[in-house]
């Protein structure tokens, strides 16, 4: 059942899989309160509730057995003229949230069709479970230095969608060693020095948060580091060894929007809000808001 449903997911356009037994993630959960403890969160105070079903994704699904990981190439080669405004890759075309829960939802399918019975749910990044560390359980690589799930493949620019089901399955070896080794270069060429030694971010400092999340002013000591950055940041990913072997994702709906592609920095900052919603609907960006995006335009421009 294990490689039938492995197949499967390779067809709906999933680059990487796993499976893991449901259980207790206790050692992650231990890092989440320390780093809740310390406000690295920042403003995401949604982090603060149902910390136990973070950890034990049995309380969030009752019955479940099962994780099932999936992981989904988005990578581009995306090189923004210098002046110009620049966008995280994850965020060049439709929004990852419903491509990879349609998708994982055709895979439940499949699989009820196999085994009779069975019952699941979703999760794309909308829900309280730790995506990396089911992805390390399930042996698809391991948590890098800076916070991202990396495999020694394809690197670490890809999406995680979990499915959780009611029955057991062969499961996977967890991702037990860390290639990483003694590099510290995503530490180095973070502009803000967002990256702390224990494999967390400090999201108060991390420009992804700041021009994405936060919903104030970016402060004035990082606004001058987050220059032409208008949403996301990619550099700590850019300088990992991991990414150098990167190719380009085969998902259509990845594919950069043309405005993104083709609109100068003028264009972006005369942006109205219709033309926002009409150019950013179904897309990532759309989590900034207007008021966020046309923000971080101001303050990178």
């Amino acid at each position: 059942m294990h490689d039938t449903i492995k197949e499967r997911a390779a067809e709906l356009g999933f680059d990487l899989f796993g499976i893991a037994p449901v259980r207790s993630l206790d050692r992650h959960g231990d890092r989440l309160i320390r780093w809740l403890k310390n406000g690295h969160h920042s403003g995401m105070t949604y982090m603060e509730r149902n910390r136990e079903k973070r950890i034990n994704p049995g309380l969030l699904v009752p019955g479940s057995r099962s994780v099932i990981v999936a992981g989904m190439n988005y990578y581009h080669e995306y090189s923004p003229p210098e002046n110009k405004p620049v966008f995280a890759r994850y965020a060049l075309g439709k929004d990852y949230h419903r491509i990879l829960k349609d998708r994982l939802n055709v895979l439940l399918e499949f699989i009820k069709v196999e085994k009779p019975g069975i019952e699941g749910r979703v999760f794309v990044d909308t829900a309280p479970v730790l995506e990396r560390a089911w992805a390390q359980a399930a042996g698809l690589g391991w948590i890098g230095k800076n916070s991202m799930l990396i495999n020694r493949e394809k690197g670490s620019f890809f999406f995680i969608g979990i499915l959780i089901i009611n029955i057991e399955l062969k499961y996977d070896k967890p991702a037990a060693r860390d290639y990483c080794g003694n590099c510290t270069r995503c530490l180095e060429a973070c502009p803000t020095s967002a990256i702390l030694e224990n494999r967390t971010i400090d999201s108060n400092r991390c420009l992804s948060y700041l021009t994405i999340e936060n919903k104030e002013d970016i402060p004035p000591e990082y606004a001058e580091k987050a220059r032409l950055k208008i949403f996301g940041c990619d550099i700590c990913q850019e300088v990992c060894p991991w990414n150098h072997k990167a190719i380009e994702t085969t998902i259509k709906e990845f594919e950069p929007l043309p405005e993104i592609l083709d609109y100068t920095t003028d264009q972006w900052k005369s942006l109205s809000e219709e033309e926002f919603y009409h150019i950013f609907s179904g897309s990532a960006v759309m989590r900034a808001g207007y008021k966020g995006f046309m923000r971080n335009v101001r303050s990178g421009t």
